[in-house]
């Protein structure tokens, strides 16, 4: 797996990687990942291809589900603690 490309966001972290003809998008957030994986042969354009894929709404579904992650971690581990 090679890292093509990092992308800024001020609420988590946004890498790109090229393995067996897939994208693999990865958010990092925290102790929390998201990963997202898309045949190179359906995105046009390449790299420049999945940065456009990246819009607005789907990275406040990425943020939401970063979100809802956690609480569903921190409701698990109040249980664990009993």
């Amino acid at each position: 797996m090679r890292v093509l490309a990092e992308l800024p966001h001020p609420s988590f972290k946004i890498s790109l990687f090229g393995m067996n003809q897939k994208f693999i998008i990865k958010f990092e957030q925290g102790t929390l990942e998201q990963s997202y994986k898309i045949a190179e042969a359906d995105i046009i354009g390449g790299v420049n291809g999945v940065f456009e894929l990246l819009d607005e709404a789907f990275l406040k579904a990425v943020e939401d589900n970063f979100q809802n992650m956690r609480n569903q971690f921190i409701e698990a581990y109040k249980r664990y603690e009993l």
